[in-house]
């Protein structure tokens, strides 16, 4: 008899780019300078790990094509959810060779700017025990989205979860209560997280790899060397100072 794998996450280990796969006169490699460096690869050596970085330096691009590759719809949800008639091609994932160990086949993929439609398919399958005994859509946007994490997800045993900016929803003691939920899958040892974010106190979660999305690379670094860091405990502790220069009063 076969025994079980015994095999513990991180499961997607590495991306490397196909150079032959890339088309370099379409979008993402015309546009993205950090997918033109040779051999491009990236490693995922924990369990957690962050993309950061400014709006349009590809974060969210990427996710997208890990979640083509894990095979969940580029809208957002999991291998068995439905996906829309005109759901886009990922290009880069078509570009990408993933290192499994072992290959793993469920998980979800949550993305902020769909996840109003995709609550609404979730709440048509009219199983609302897990959802946390509410419809989605009769619960906020914060509490729906902490419903689906703390309630199907859990449901998934073994898998990735994919998310792109999950504090659109959350507030800060939400953001809080996400680290708690986050450190529970840790522990767990069977859920790869990968998440672009912003937010500087999900960004702050121990132990994790956090990779930086620069103009022309992607690098490792650490929350506090990080801008959304920096800039956020610099307001926060001399708010007037940045009014006087915003507002041209300096």
């Amino acid at each position: 008899m076969k025994r079980p794998s015994t095999l513990t996450a991180p499961f997607l280990k590495r991306i490397t780019l196909l150079d032959e796969k890339a088309d370099r006169n379409v979008f993402p490699f015309n546009r993205l300078d950090w997918l033109n460096k040779p051999n491009f690869a990236l490693n995922f050596p924990t369990r957690v790990t962050f993309f950061v970085g400014e709006n349009g330096s590809g974060k969210s691009t990427l996710l997208e094509a890990i979640a083509a590759l894990c095979d969940f719809p580029v809208g957002g949800g999991s291998q068995d959810h439905q996906r829309a008639a005109d759901e886009p091609e990922s290009r880069l994932a078509g570009a990408l060779r993933p290192q499994w160990l072992p290959r793993v086949r469920t998980g979800f993929y949550l993305r902020a700017e769909s996840f109003f439609n995709m609550a609404g398919y979730l709440d048509a399958e009219g199983a609302v025990e897990r959802s946390g005994g509410q419809r989605l859509h009769g619960q906020s946007h914060g509490e729906s989205v902490m419903a689906l994490l703390s309630n199907r997800i859990a449901e998934i045993g073994r898998g990735v979860i994919l998310m792109d900016e999950p504090e659109a929803a959350l507030s800060p003691s939400r953001q809080l209560a996400f680290l708690a939920l986050l450190h529970e899958w840790d522990l767990s040892k069977n859920i790869q997280v990968i998440i672009a974010t912003h937010a500087p106190i999900i960004l702050s979660y121990p132990g994790a790899m956090l990779y930086r999305f620069d103009d022309d690379e992607i690098v490792e670094t650490a929350v506090e060397q990080t801008e959304h860091y920096r800039v956020t405990k610099s307001f926060l502790s001399d708010p007037e100072r940045y009014f006087r220069r915003i507002f041209g009063n300096d």
